[in-house]
């Protein structure tokens, strides 16, 4: 159940960075609400899960997949552009985080 509150956590965290871009510098009002609304959610999942998840992994977790999700929701919705070196990144990131995961004491409880 904590990994499933830290994916809500990501998730409504690439929603609102995502409205964030759309309410080009909160001048765009319901964009403007959904970035505090999802930020809202956000912490207060990962809130949640900090209480039995490590600090380090949780976030190393949220920054891994927010990242590759917020390129792809950009690059799908916002058309940005992702070059074989951004990808590249993006994957030793991932691995970074489940080498941490798979391998590392950090992520005992």
């Amino acid at each position: 159940m904590n990994y499933v509150m830290l994916a809500i956590a990501i998730l409504a965290e690439v929603c609102a960075t995502t409205a964030m871009k759309q309410s080009n510098g909160f001048t765009r009002l319901p964009w403007a609400a959904v970035t505090v609304i999802g930020y809202g959610i956000a912490f207060y999942f990962l809130s949640l899960t900090l209480r039995t998840i490590p600090t380090g992994v949780a976030y190393a977790i949220w920054s891994g997949v927010g990242i590759v999700l917020i390129s792809a929701a950009a690059w799908a919705f916002q058309g940005q552009k992702l070059d074989a070196a951004a990808v590249i990144g993006m994957g030793l990131i991932v691995a970074g985080v489940v080498v941490m995961n798979a391998f590392s004491n950090a992520s005992a409880h």
